[in-house]
Protein backbone atom coordinates (compact mmCIF):
# COMPACT_ATOMS: atom_id res chain seq x y z
CA UNK A 1 0.00 0.00 0.00
CA UNK A 2 1.66 3.22 -1.15
CA UNK A 3 1.71 6.34 1.01
CA UNK A 4 1.84 9.93 -0.27
CA UNK A 5 1.62 13.53 0.91
CA UNK A 6 -0.33 15.90 -1.32
CA UNK A 7 0.55 19.58 -0.86
CA UNK A 8 -1.99 21.70 -2.78
CA UNK A 9 -1.54 21.14 -6.47
CA UNK A 10 2.10 20.25 -6.45
CA UNK A 11 1.53 16.59 -6.68
CA UNK A 12 2.07 13.67 -4.39
CA UNK A 13 5.20 13.04 -2.35
CA UNK A 14 5.76 9.43 -1.22
CA UNK A 15 6.23 8.74 2.49
CA UNK A 16 8.09 5.82 4.02
CA UNK A 17 5.11 4.63 6.04
CA UNK A 18 4.72 0.97 6.80
CA UNK A 19 1.53 -0.56 5.46
CA UNK A 20 -1.25 -0.81 7.97
CA UNK A 21 -3.07 -4.10 8.21
CA UNK A 22 -6.61 -3.65 7.02
CA UNK A 23 -9.17 -5.86 5.45
CA UNK A 24 -10.24 -3.71 2.54
CA UNK A 25 -9.36 -0.12 1.86
CA UNK A 26 -12.21 2.25 1.15
CA UNK A 27 -12.40 5.74 -0.21
CA UNK A 28 -12.80 7.89 2.90
CA UNK A 29 -11.54 11.28 3.88
CA UNK A 30 -10.53 12.14 7.43
CA UNK A 31 -9.89 15.83 8.09
CA UNK A 32 -7.99 16.81 11.25
CA UNK A 33 -8.51 20.45 12.08
CA UNK A 34 -7.57 22.65 14.96
CA UNK A 35 -10.14 25.33 15.77
CA UNK A 36 -7.64 27.94 16.91
CA UNK A 37 -5.31 27.48 13.94
CA UNK A 38 -5.58 27.94 10.23
CA UNK A 39 -3.60 24.77 9.67
CA UNK A 40 -5.52 21.83 8.20
CA UNK A 41 -4.44 18.30 7.48
CA UNK A 42 -6.35 15.89 5.38
CA UNK A 43 -5.89 12.12 5.40
CA UNK A 44 -7.35 10.34 2.41
CA UNK A 45 -7.71 6.60 2.29
CA UNK A 46 -8.35 6.10 -1.38
CA UNK A 47 -8.24 2.59 -2.62
CA UNK A 48 -4.68 1.24 -2.54
CA UNK A 49 -3.22 4.70 -1.85
CA UNK A 50 -3.05 6.74 1.33
CA UNK A 51 -2.81 10.50 0.73
CA UNK A 52 -2.10 13.39 3.15
CA UNK A 53 -3.55 16.63 1.89
CA UNK A 54 -2.05 19.75 3.41
CA UNK A 55 -3.04 23.30 2.60
CA UNK A 56 0.26 24.85 1.46
CA UNK A 57 -0.42 28.44 2.59
CA UNK A 58 -1.72 27.45 5.97
CA UNK A 59 1.06 24.90 6.43
CA UNK A 60 3.71 27.55 5.85
CA UNK A 61 1.97 29.87 8.32
CA UNK A 62 1.93 27.15 10.96
CA UNK A 63 5.60 26.44 10.46
CA UNK A 64 6.43 30.16 10.73
CA UNK A 65 4.56 30.37 13.99
CA UNK A 66 6.67 27.60 15.45
CA UNK A 67 9.96 29.35 14.63
CA UNK A 68 10.08 31.48 17.84
CA UNK A 69 9.68 28.34 19.90
CA UNK A 70 12.53 26.72 18.02
CA UNK A 71 14.69 29.77 18.51
CA UNK A 72 13.94 29.53 22.21
CA UNK A 73 14.94 25.90 22.16
CA UNK A 74 18.18 26.77 20.34
CA UNK A 75 19.06 29.44 22.90
CA UNK A 76 18.33 26.99 25.70
CA UNK A 77 20.58 24.44 24.05
CA UNK A 78 23.34 27.04 23.74
CA UNK A 79 23.05 27.80 27.45
CA UNK A 80 23.25 24.10 28.23
CA UNK A 81 26.28 23.73 25.96
CA UNK A 82 27.96 26.66 27.70
CA UNK A 83 27.26 25.05 31.03
CA UNK A 84 28.79 21.79 29.81
CA UNK A 85 31.83 23.49 28.28
CA UNK A 86 32.69 25.35 31.46
CA UNK A 87 33.46 22.25 33.59
CA UNK A 88 35.37 20.74 30.67
CA UNK A 89 37.54 23.86 30.38
CA UNK A 90 38.09 23.84 34.13
CA UNK A 91 39.12 20.17 34.00
CA UNK A 92 41.56 20.89 31.15
CA UNK A 93 43.04 23.78 33.09
CA UNK A 94 43.47 21.72 36.25
CA UNK A 95 45.00 18.88 34.25
CA UNK A 96 47.44 21.31 32.63
CA UNK A 97 48.43 22.72 36.02
CA UNK A 98 48.88 19.22 37.37
CA UNK A 99 51.20 18.30 34.50
CA UNK A 100 53.22 21.49 35.06
CA UNK A 101 53.61 20.72 38.77
CA UNK A 102 54.65 17.16 37.98
CA UNK A 103 57.22 18.43 35.48
CA UNK A 104 58.61 20.90 38.03
CA UNK A 105 58.85 18.18 40.67
CA UNK A 106 60.54 15.92 38.16
CA UNK A 107 63.14 18.54 37.26
CA UNK A 108 63.82 19.69 40.84
CA UNK A 109 64.10 16.23 42.35
CA UNK A 110 66.04 15.01 39.30
CA UNK A 111 68.67 17.70 39.77
CA UNK A 112 68.80 17.02 43.49
CA UNK A 113 69.27 13.31 42.94
CA UNK A 114 71.96 13.96 40.33
CA UNK A 115 73.97 16.20 42.66
CA UNK A 116 73.58 13.73 45.54
CA UNK A 117 74.64 10.76 43.41
CA UNK A 118 77.65 12.70 42.09
CA UNK A 119 78.83 13.48 45.60
CA UNK A 120 78.34 9.87 46.72
CA UNK A 121 80.29 8.53 43.74
CA UNK A 122 83.16 10.94 44.38
CA UNK A 123 83.24 9.97 48.06
CA UNK A 124 83.45 6.24 47.35
CA UNK A 125 84.28 3.71 50.05
CA UNK A 126 81.75 3.18 52.82
CA UNK A 127 79.72 6.24 51.81
CA UNK A 128 79.11 4.87 48.33
CA UNK A 129 78.47 1.36 49.62
CA UNK A 130 76.03 2.50 52.31
CA UNK A 131 74.07 4.51 49.73
CA UNK A 132 73.91 1.46 47.44
CA UNK A 133 72.74 -0.70 50.37
CA UNK A 134 69.96 1.77 51.27
CA UNK A 135 68.77 1.98 47.66
CA UNK A 136 68.89 -1.82 47.36
CA UNK A 137 66.77 -2.27 50.49
CA UNK A 138 64.05 0.10 49.27
CA UNK A 139 64.18 -1.37 45.77
CA UNK A 140 63.85 -4.91 47.14
CA UNK A 141 60.81 -3.90 49.19
CA UNK A 142 59.23 -2.42 46.06
CA UNK A 143 60.01 -5.56 44.06
CA UNK A 144 58.39 -7.93 46.56
CA UNK A 145 55.37 -5.65 46.84
CA UNK A 146 55.01 -5.86 43.06
CA UNK A 147 55.28 -9.64 43.26
CA UNK A 148 52.51 -9.70 45.85
CA UNK A 149 50.25 -7.43 43.77
CA UNK A 150 47.01 -8.71 42.27
CA UNK A 151 48.20 -8.60 38.66
CA UNK A 152 51.07 -11.01 39.23
CA UNK A 153 49.51 -13.19 41.92
CA UNK A 154 46.56 -13.91 39.63
CA UNK A 155 48.74 -16.52 37.95
CA UNK A 156 51.11 -17.45 40.78
CA UNK A 157 51.49 -17.78 44.52
CA UNK A 158 53.73 -15.07 46.06
CA UNK A 159 56.20 -15.90 48.80
CA UNK A 160 55.07 -15.28 52.38
CA UNK A 161 55.51 -11.77 53.67
CA UNK A 162 58.15 -12.75 56.24
CA UNK A 163 60.24 -14.33 53.46
CA UNK A 164 59.94 -11.13 51.41
CA UNK A 165 61.18 -9.04 54.33
CA UNK A 166 64.08 -11.39 55.02
CA UNK A 167 65.07 -11.30 51.35
CA UNK A 168 65.00 -7.48 51.39
CA UNK A 169 67.38 -7.43 54.35
CA UNK A 170 69.68 -9.97 52.68
CA UNK A 171 69.78 -7.85 49.53
CA UNK A 172 70.74 -4.77 51.56
CA UNK A 173 73.58 -6.65 53.31
CA UNK A 174 75.11 -7.90 50.05
CA UNK A 175 76.81 -4.60 49.04
CA UNK A 176 78.35 -4.29 52.51
CA UNK A 177 79.72 -7.83 52.29
CA UNK A 178 81.05 -7.06 48.81
CA UNK A 179 83.08 -4.10 50.08
CA UNK A 180 84.38 -6.01 53.11
CA UNK A 181 85.20 -9.36 51.47
CA UNK A 182 85.55 -8.29 47.85
CA UNK A 183 83.54 -11.30 46.72
CA UNK A 184 80.14 -12.50 47.88
CA UNK A 185 79.59 -15.68 45.87
CA UNK A 186 79.61 -17.87 48.97
CA UNK A 187 77.39 -15.45 50.88
CA UNK A 188 74.82 -15.26 48.09
CA UNK A 189 74.76 -19.02 47.68
CA UNK A 190 74.27 -19.54 51.41
CA UNK A 191 71.48 -16.96 51.58
CA UNK A 192 69.70 -18.52 48.61
CA UNK A 193 69.95 -21.95 50.23
CA UNK A 194 68.38 -20.83 53.51
CA UNK A 195 65.59 -18.92 51.74
CA UNK A 196 64.82 -21.96 49.59
CA UNK A 197 64.69 -24.22 52.65
CA UNK A 198 62.36 -21.80 54.43
CA UNK A 199 59.99 -21.85 51.46
CA UNK A 200 60.11 -25.63 51.02
CA UNK A 201 59.48 -26.36 54.70
CA UNK A 202 56.68 -23.86 55.19
CA UNK A 203 53.23 -24.97 56.24
CA UNK A 204 50.59 -25.53 53.65
CA UNK A 205 51.38 -26.24 50.02
CA UNK A 206 54.75 -24.80 48.87
CA UNK A 207 54.74 -23.60 45.26
CA UNK A 208 57.52 -23.27 42.73
CA UNK A 209 56.38 -19.71 41.92
CA UNK A 210 57.32 -18.69 45.46
CA UNK A 211 60.81 -20.10 45.04
CA UNK A 212 61.38 -18.59 41.60
CA UNK A 213 60.19 -15.09 42.54
CA UNK A 214 62.29 -15.10 45.74
CA UNK A 215 65.44 -16.32 43.97
CA UNK A 216 65.04 -13.78 41.18
CA UNK A 217 64.55 -11.07 43.80
CA UNK A 218 67.86 -11.98 45.44
CA UNK A 219 69.59 -11.91 42.06
CA UNK A 220 67.85 -8.82 40.64
CA UNK A 221 67.75 -6.59 43.71
CA UNK A 222 70.78 -7.84 45.64
CA UNK A 223 73.48 -9.54 43.61
CA UNK A 224 73.50 -7.38 40.48
CA UNK A 225 73.79 -3.98 42.26
CA UNK A 226 76.87 -5.28 44.10
CA UNK A 227 78.86 -4.95 40.88
CA UNK A 228 78.68 -1.18 41.24
CA UNK A 229 80.60 -1.56 44.50
CA UNK A 230 83.13 -3.78 42.76
CA UNK A 231 83.43 -1.28 39.89
CA UNK A 232 83.78 1.86 42.04
CA UNK A 233 85.75 0.45 44.98
CA UNK A 234 87.34 -2.69 43.58
CA UNK A 235 89.25 -1.19 40.65
CA UNK A 236 91.69 0.81 42.74
CA UNK A 237 94.39 1.24 40.07
CA UNK A 238 95.20 4.98 39.69
CA UNK A 239 94.11 6.72 36.52
CA UNK A 240 97.50 8.24 35.79
CA UNK A 241 96.51 10.08 32.62
CA UNK A 242 93.58 11.94 34.20
CA UNK A 243 94.42 15.63 34.49
CA UNK A 244 91.69 16.26 37.04
CA UNK A 245 93.58 14.06 39.50
CA UNK A 246 96.64 16.31 39.46
CA UNK A 247 94.55 19.32 40.56
CA UNK A 248 92.46 17.39 43.08
CA UNK A 249 92.86 18.71 46.67
CA UNK A 250 95.16 16.72 48.90
CA UNK A 251 92.63 16.79 51.75
CA UNK A 252 90.16 14.96 49.51
CA UNK A 253 92.61 12.24 48.57
CA UNK A 254 94.81 13.94 46.01
CA UNK A 255 95.68 12.29 42.73
CA UNK A 256 95.42 8.81 44.25
CA UNK A 257 91.71 9.39 44.75
CA UNK A 258 91.15 9.29 40.98
CA UNK A 259 91.19 5.60 40.28
CA UNK A 260 90.10 3.61 37.26
CA UNK A 261 87.03 2.56 39.19
CA UNK A 262 86.00 6.17 39.83
CA UNK A 263 86.51 7.21 36.20
CA UNK A 264 84.72 4.13 34.86
CA UNK A 265 81.80 4.68 37.24
CA UNK A 266 81.43 8.35 36.27
CA UNK A 267 81.54 7.53 32.55
CA UNK A 268 79.05 4.68 32.94
CA UNK A 269 76.53 6.65 35.01
CA UNK A 270 76.81 9.72 32.76
CA UNK A 271 76.33 7.56 29.67
CA UNK A 272 73.18 6.01 31.12
CA UNK A 273 71.75 9.44 31.96
CA UNK A 274 72.52 10.62 28.42
CA UNK A 275 70.93 7.48 26.96
CA UNK A 276 67.70 8.01 28.90
CA UNK A 277 67.58 11.72 28.07
CA UNK A 278 68.26 11.37 24.34
CA UNK A 279 65.91 8.39 24.05
CA UNK A 280 63.12 10.43 25.66
CA UNK A 281 63.71 13.50 23.48
CA UNK A 282 64.17 11.46 20.31
CA UNK A 283 61.04 9.43 20.99
CA UNK A 284 58.99 12.57 21.62
CA UNK A 285 60.22 14.30 18.47
CA UNK A 286 60.55 11.45 15.97
CA UNK A 287 59.00 8.38 17.60
CA UNK A 288 56.76 6.48 15.18
CA UNK A 289 57.73 2.79 15.32
CA UNK A 290 56.96 0.96 18.60
CA UNK A 291 59.86 -1.01 20.02
CA UNK A 292 57.99 -3.68 22.00
CA UNK A 293 54.63 -4.33 23.59
CA UNK A 294 56.27 -4.44 27.02
CA UNK A 295 56.72 -0.66 26.95
CA UNK A 296 54.43 0.89 24.30
CA UNK A 297 55.92 4.39 24.69
CA UNK A 298 59.40 3.26 23.60
CA UNK A 299 60.14 3.55 19.90
CA UNK A 300 62.96 2.53 17.60
CA UNK A 301 63.63 6.18 16.83
CA UNK A 302 64.08 6.85 20.54
CA UNK A 303 66.40 3.85 20.87
CA UNK A 304 68.61 5.10 18.04
CA UNK A 305 68.74 8.60 19.56
CA UNK A 306 69.57 7.14 22.98
CA UNK A 307 72.32 4.95 21.55
CA UNK A 308 73.90 7.91 19.77
CA UNK A 309 73.77 10.08 22.88
CA UNK A 310 75.22 7.32 25.05
CA UNK A 311 78.16 6.64 22.73
CA UNK A 312 78.83 10.36 22.23
CA UNK A 313 78.90 10.94 26.00
CA UNK A 314 81.24 8.01 26.53
CA UNK A 315 83.65 9.28 23.85
CA UNK A 316 83.61 12.88 25.14
CA UNK A 317 84.25 11.85 28.74
CA UNK A 318 87.01 9.50 27.66
CA UNK A 319 88.75 12.49 26.08
CA UNK A 320 88.29 14.54 29.26
CA UNK A 321 89.48 11.83 31.65
CA UNK A 322 91.92 10.36 29.11
CA UNK A 323 90.64 6.91 29.90
CA UNK A 324 90.34 4.80 27.94
CA UNK A 325 92.67 6.28 25.38
CA UNK A 326 91.44 4.06 22.56
CA UNK A 327 88.48 5.45 20.60
CA UNK A 328 87.19 1.96 19.82
CA UNK A 329 87.24 1.08 23.53
CA UNK A 330 85.26 4.21 24.42
CA UNK A 331 82.67 3.43 21.72
CA UNK A 332 82.38 -0.18 22.86
CA UNK A 333 82.00 0.96 26.48
CA UNK A 334 79.19 3.35 25.54
CA UNK A 335 77.54 0.68 23.40
CA UNK A 336 77.58 -1.78 26.30
CA UNK A 337 76.24 0.78 28.78
CA UNK A 338 73.33 1.58 26.53
CA UNK A 339 72.17 -1.99 26.02
CA UNK A 340 72.58 -2.75 29.70
CA UNK A 341 70.38 0.22 30.59
CA UNK A 342 67.79 -0.66 27.92
CA UNK A 343 67.57 -4.26 29.09
CA UNK A 344 67.17 -3.19 32.71
CA UNK A 345 64.46 -0.71 31.78
CA UNK A 346 62.49 -3.28 29.80
CA UNK A 347 62.81 -5.86 32.57
CA UNK A 348 61.33 -3.51 35.15
CA UNK A 349 58.61 -2.47 32.69
CA UNK A 350 57.67 -6.13 32.25
CA UNK A 351 57.38 -6.59 36.03
CA UNK A 352 55.21 -3.47 36.39
CA UNK A 353 53.04 -4.49 33.44
CA UNK A 354 52.33 -7.91 34.95
CA UNK A 355 51.61 -6.20 38.26
CA UNK A 356 49.23 -3.77 36.57
CA UNK A 357 50.85 -0.62 38.01
CA UNK A 358 52.40 2.47 36.46
CA UNK A 359 55.14 3.07 39.04
CA UNK A 360 56.92 0.72 41.42
CA UNK A 361 56.40 3.20 44.27
CA UNK A 362 55.87 6.83 45.21
CA UNK A 363 59.03 7.60 47.18
CA UNK A 364 60.38 10.23 44.76
CA UNK A 365 57.84 12.91 43.72
CA UNK A 366 57.53 13.07 39.95
CA UNK A 367 59.74 10.00 39.46
CA UNK A 368 57.96 7.12 41.17
CA UNK A 369 59.90 4.57 43.17
CA UNK A 370 63.54 3.57 43.46
CA UNK A 371 63.17 0.86 40.83
CA UNK A 372 61.70 3.39 38.41
CA UNK A 373 64.88 5.48 38.64
CA UNK A 374 67.45 2.72 39.09
CA UNK A 375 66.15 0.13 36.62
CA UNK A 376 68.64 1.21 33.95
CA UNK A 377 71.56 0.69 36.35
CA UNK A 378 70.79 -2.81 37.65
CA UNK A 379 72.33 -4.82 34.81
CA UNK A 380 74.75 -2.13 33.64
CA UNK A 381 77.03 -2.35 36.69
CA UNK A 382 77.76 -6.04 36.08
CA UNK A 383 78.37 -5.49 32.35
CA UNK A 384 80.58 -2.44 32.90
CA UNK A 385 82.68 -4.17 35.56
CA UNK A 386 83.16 -7.30 33.47
CA UNK A 387 84.10 -5.28 30.38
CA UNK A 388 86.58 -3.04 32.19
CA UNK A 389 88.11 -5.91 34.10
CA UNK A 390 88.45 -8.18 31.07
CA UNK A 391 89.02 -6.00 28.04
CA UNK A 392 90.02 -2.44 28.93
CA UNK A 393 93.61 -1.72 30.03
CA UNK A 394 93.51 -0.41 33.59
CA UNK A 395 96.01 2.35 33.01
CA UNK A 396 94.46 3.49 29.74
CA UNK A 397 97.49 2.56 27.65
Amino acid sequence: MASYIEIDRYGLIPLAVAPLPCRRPSSKTLVLTRPSSKFSLGLVLHGPRTVFRINRRRFITAVARTEPDRRGEDSAREEVDKGLKLPINEDLGSEHQQKESQFKNRVVFGLGIGILVGGVVLAGGWVFTAAIAAAVFVGAREYFELVRSHGITAGMTPPPRYVSRVCSVICAVMPLLTLYFGNIDVSVTSAAFFVAMALLLQRGNPRFAQLSSAMFGLFYCGYLPCFWVKLRCGLAAPALNTRIGTAWPFLLGGQAHWTVGLVATLISISSIIAADTYAFLGGKAFGRTPLTNISPKKTWEGVIAGLGGCIATSVILSKIFRWPTSLSSAIAFGFLNFFGSLFGDLTESMIKRDAGVKDSGSLIPGHGGILDRADSYIFTGALAYSFVKTFLPLYGV
